[in-house]
């Protein structure tokens, strides 16, 4: 039995960092570059096999669609025909995710339509889809409640770490991990599919193809179904994916090996879109998510202590949720200013991302940079709609025991 192997690569710059890194640090800045650029052309000539799903930020997609930014790093790499290449859906499936990258669970409930929405707005406009069928939730953050929200923006399906799915009912290891599931809540259900951790890990770090082929053939041979193995990484970051020496990277070193072996009589993995999966072999079995995130250098994403490990890491979730309450009841208050209120919107959502609390306190300060902005366009908002007043109770801080 052929193994269907799904790749996953997340694809995030907040907004301003490449900008900046080609002031700063340029060699770094065209490392980035080139990894993206890498993507479609080291796949060309292999529709036939190559299967690949993107996920790519709002702020990365922003930053190369904006004509200044184009101008400024051609010669470097061609931004505009970068983003006309992953248009090819015989190589890429795209993935929804949140516009600025937010840990979803953390961030005010209020919030997260807008993440989705303005996401699906660039991502329509740039890869001329009107459907996306899978979700990545950025750093892999989670909770059941989310549920109705995607499948409110249409998704079908939503990528989820293997250490934070338990299974309802029976369920061997196998099938746990290599077989989509389905997860429930307030009446709706959507498709989880179980990213493998340990195979993930080796994929962002560097693998010799021989190992992944035998460790597949390990962990699937009491499948007596067509197993499914998910690998999901970053794809820009860490020298395996940057390296721009041919046969050191996880191009030309991993994955042009892997179609290779797939082209042949006796390959053991082949590539596949998990569209595809599904419609031939559907969704077995129902499964609950564990509230949490997928792995870092540093913490296993159980209690998003990445992100809210310090006070001053949750005091920041802590004036997320102030200031949106804030915004959202001037909005219902004072809907003729929908427009004025773009400017603290945009500056909330920014502040938002996930990299402002995943660097410990180091980042903090553009988190508290952007809300201050967003305050600044709000009093007078405020002031003339006096009775959309903030609430007076106390919001509770996100922590390991009591975020959402």
């Amino acid at each position: 039995m052929i193994t269907q192997h799904a790749l996953v690569l997340n694809l995030h710059q907040p907004a301003g960092n490449l900008e900046q890194l080609l002031v700063e640090q340029p060699w770094e800045a065209k490392e980035i570059l080139f990894a993206l650029d890498r993507m479609p052309r080291s796949l060309w000539g292999w529709e036939d096999y190559a299967r690949v799903h993107l996920s790519l930020s709002g702020t990365l997609l922003e930053t190369l669609s904006n004509p200044e930014f184009q101008s400024r790093v051609y010669g470097i790499i061609d931004c505009g025909k970068l983003l006309w290449h992953l248009q090819n859906q015989h190589l890429f499936e795209i993935l929804g995710t949140g516009y600025y990258h937010p840990v979803l669970p953390l961030i005010p409930a209020a919030d997260r339509d807008e993440h989705l929405r303005r996401w699906q707005g660039i991502a329509n406009h740039l890869f001329w889809r009107p459907r996306f069928g899978g979700f990545w939730p950025p750093e892999m953050g989670f909770s059941q409640e989310l549920i109705p929200l995607l499948r409110r923006f249409g998704y079908r399906y939503v990528i989820i770490d293997s250490e934070n799915v338990e299974p309802v009912g029976d369920m061997s290891w196998q099938e746990l991990r290599y077989r989509p599931h389905i997860t429930r809540h307030a009446g709706e259900d959507i498709i989880v599919v179980v990213r493998d951790r340990e195979l993930s890990d080796a994929q962002e770090s560097g693998m010799d193809l021989d190992w992944f082929l035998r460790e597949i053939a390990e962990r699937t041979k009491w499948c007596d179904f067509p197993p499914l193995v998910t690998t999901a990484s970053d794809g820009e970051n860490g020298g395996w994916f940057r390296n721009v020496t041919e046969g050191a990277n996880f191009w030309s070193a991993f994955y042009l090996p892997l179609l290779e072996q797939a082209r042949t009589d006796k390959a053991q993995v082949r590539p596949s879109f998990i569209e595809d999966y599904l419609n031939a072999h559907g969704a077995v079995g129902e499964v609950r998510i564990r509230t949490g995130a997928w792995n870092t250098g540093w913490h296993n994403g159980q209690g998003f202590t990445q992100w809210t490990g310090s006070q001053a890491q949750r005091q920041v979730y802590t004036d997320y949720q102030n200031f949106s309450q804030r915004l959202h009841a001037t909005r219902a208050q004072a809907p003729h200013t929908q427009d004025a209120l773009e400017a603290a919107t945009w500056q909330l959502l920014r502040a938002e991302t996930s990299c402002n609390t995943y660097w410990g306190e180091a980042w903090l300060e553009r988190a508290q940079a952007d809300l201050h902005g967003a305050r600044v366009a709000l009093e007078p908002l405020e002031t003339a709609a006096p009775q959309a007043t903030a609430p007076t109770t106390p919001t509770e801080q996100p922590t390991s025991e009591n975020h959402p």
